[in-house]
């Protein structure tokens, strides 16, 4: 695999922004040991080759010679662990996800088979309504209620711990860290804490057992390889966390193409794999509601998961951004 055939490189708005695909070493072991994960499933690089750089991870299109490609990612140390977690999901739930063919996770890199086609490629194309989106919603709840299980595997892998109870601690360390929030937000975020606090304790005496929160399953962090089937991938910014906060991304974005109208539906699509064991649609709703809110903690925490070395300003502004939107009252 030769440098030679990159093709493109992609740095979207982050021109300035250093990657470790910057330096030749790192490169050249990279692109090593993606010839030695394809060579160990009878393959190899052939054609072009498409890097997408980001301060949160690096991404490289690997054409394979007789078709197709696959992807390499390096994650940043903070993020490392989506390798592994990767590998792990395809071992609990191998229907809603990828199976990497090679992992190194002290390195945080992986390389994977090619899922298909972007959910949002399809809604371009196909022009798919909202019930695409209450499919793929139900489904990921079915996904999470099968991981509750293994909450304490995913942790002991290097997930992330935001437990439902433990969030207040989390918003602390978000506030304390900051360094974009002025006097007038540190104000504000002071005086929200105690209801804060107040939420989390609601939301943990509902009883839905924390799981995996993507925390980002926006329409091109997942595949529709086929017609009622979704395999969702990237799990970078993930934790584990009330599995409810995991809606928010989806169904505001599903509002974009569908009106308000659309968070009712998606939200009872979601919560249909979550319904009975002594809960009623009235609690799970409300607890709908306090995830919504508490969502956008996932969101801060996710931003501070960059390459050492790449610039911390605009990450800490949107830090900042999801702080205050902790303030912002559910549309559900």
């Amino acid at each position: 695999m030769p440098i030679e055939t990159t093709v493109s490189v992609d740095r979207g708005d982050y021109e300035d922004t250093a990657t470790p695909w910057d330096q030749d070493l790192w490169r050249a072991e990279a692109l090593a040991w993606v010839a030695g994960g394809l060579a160990a499933h009878g393959l190899r690089a052939d054609g072009e080759r498409a890097v997408r750089l980001r301060p949160w991870s690096v991404l490289v299109r690997v054409a394979v010679a007789g078709g197709g490609a696959v992807w390499f990612k390096a994650n940043p140390p903070a993020s490392a662990f989506e390798g592994p977690l990767t590998a792990a999901l395809a071992a609990w739930v191998p229907q809603y996800v990828l199976r990497p063919l090679a992992v190194d996770a002290v390195r945080g890199w992986s390389l994977l088979p090619d899922g298909g086609d972007l959910f949002r490629t399809v809604l371009g194309r196909e022009g798919l309504g909202l019930g695409a989106w209450e499919d793929l919603v139900c489904q990921y709840g079915r996904m999470q209620r099968a991981l509750t299980p293994y909450a304490g595997e995913m942790e002991q892998l290097g997930v992330p711990s935001a437990r439902t109870a433990a969030l207040p601690e989390v918003f602390d360390r978000l506030v304390a860290a900051n360094t974009a929030l002025d006097a007038d937000r540190r104000a504000a975020l002071k005086a929200l804490r105690p209801r804060l606090a107040d939420w989390c304790a609601e939301l943990a005496d509902l009883g839905v057992a924390d799981s995996l929160d993507h925390s980002d399953l926006h329409d091109g962090q997942l595949f529709r390889p086929a017609p009622g089937r979704y395999t969702f991938f990237d799990w970078g910014d993930a934790a584990v966390s009330h599995p409810f906060c995991s809606l928010m991304v989806p169904a505001a974005r599903a509002r974009e193409d569908h009106g308000p109208d659309a968070l009712f539906r998606l939200r009872d699509a979601y919560l249909e794999p979550w319904t009975g064991h002594g809960r009623t649609p009235a609690e799970l709703r409300r607890a709908v509601s306090l995830a919504w809110r508490l969502s956008a903690l996932g969101r801060a925490d996710s931003w501070g998961r960059f390459f050492p070395g790449a610039s911390g300003g605009a990450g800490e502004e949107a830090r900042a951004h999801w702080l205050m939107r902790l303030a912002d009252e559910p549309p559900l």
